[in-house]
């Protein structure tokens, strides 16, 4: 349980009056925001699911699972059919993303996201205002990759999952590039043989053309829940237009993790609590006012 002090009160209370002011709110989220809503990938919900995959291979997290030496793609596609069906298919336990939503519904909004569990659009979000810029676990990907398109993979994950028994998939399933036959591998960015696909690029063209129409105008940069695993993406980005742009406000949300450099302090609130704890405490959508 959050327990405020008056200058964190200060803090939410501002946090709030941004969102009211701003023209626009460009959301930058991480994988704290999907472990705030419940999206953990250790502890009890790692052993609900992978207590088999624990007792065998004795990796103690869905993460460390997901680099581990498979001996075999029959043994690899039981581990991630699961794993994505959990972290894709599954709704979070949480409703951090729907209250999220409730409060910039009605905002010229938009989301710049390093998480691939699709989360956004499953609380409401228009697709339109969402650049997942490290890929999908809805999607695969020749693992070559021979060509760039992405597929929808929710129809083989299922029958992975129906299928599998002691740790395996049959030979049968394991999926393959309808092109070259190679095997597919997850649209996830690792490596230099991530796809970006059309739907990716038309995305990034949609950010870059919001950035533009708002430079001018009064911007909420709200990040929430990026560490610095990749700054280079969100973080020094959000940082660099808000010292850059003169109406621009910088807020993050981050449980242990929000900070600002000094060149951008006025500009900024940060506030280290959890992400769901503060968005509870206004669930009123930003048109009815503060």
């Amino acid at each position: 349980m959050s327990i405020l002090t008056s200058q964190s009160a200060d803090r939410i209370d501002r946090l709030w009056e941004a969102l009211a002011d701003a023209d626009a709110v460009i959301i930058g989220a991480g994988a704290g925001l999907s472990a705030s809503a419940g999206f953990v990938y250790d502890g009890e919900r790692f052993r609900r699911y992978f207590a088999d995959f624990e007792e065998k291979y004795h990796f103690r997290d869905m993460y460390s699972g997901g680099f581990y030496p498979f001996s075999s793609p029959e043994e690899y596609w039981a581990y991630w059919s699961r794993y994505i069906y959990i972290n894709r298919y599954t709704d979070a336990p949480k409703p951090v993303y729907q209250d999220l939503y409730r409060l910039v519904k009605d905002k010229d909004y938009f989301v710049l996201t390093t998480n691939v569990d699709h989360c956004f659009q499953k609380a409401g979000f228009d697709k339109r205002r969402l650049f997942y810029t490290q890929g999908d676990y809805g999607l695969f990907q020749c693992s070559a990759p021979c060509h760039r398109k992405t597929y929808d993979n929710e129809s083989q994950v299922l029958q992975m999952l129906k299928h599998q028994a002691d740790g395996k998939i049959p030979t049968r399933l394991i999926p393959r590039c309808p092109v070259c036959g190679k095997p597919m591998s997850m649209n996830l960015r690792s490596d230099n043989t991530f796809v970006e696909d059309e739907g990716w690029h038309l995305a990034a063209k949609r950010y870059g053309e919001f950035l533009e129409r708002h430079k001018d105008r009064k911007v909420l940069f709200l990040e929430l829940g990026t560490g610095m695993n990749t700054p280079g993406i969100i973080k020094f980005p959000f940082w660099r237009m808000v010292h850059d742009w003169h109406n621009a406000v910088y807020a993050c949300i981050n449980l242990r993790e929000a900070f600002a450099p000094d060149e951008i302090r006025e500009k900024s609130i940060c506030i280290n609590d959890d992400i769901g704890t503060i968005l509870k405490q206004n669930n009123a959508p930003l048109s009815g006012g503060f």
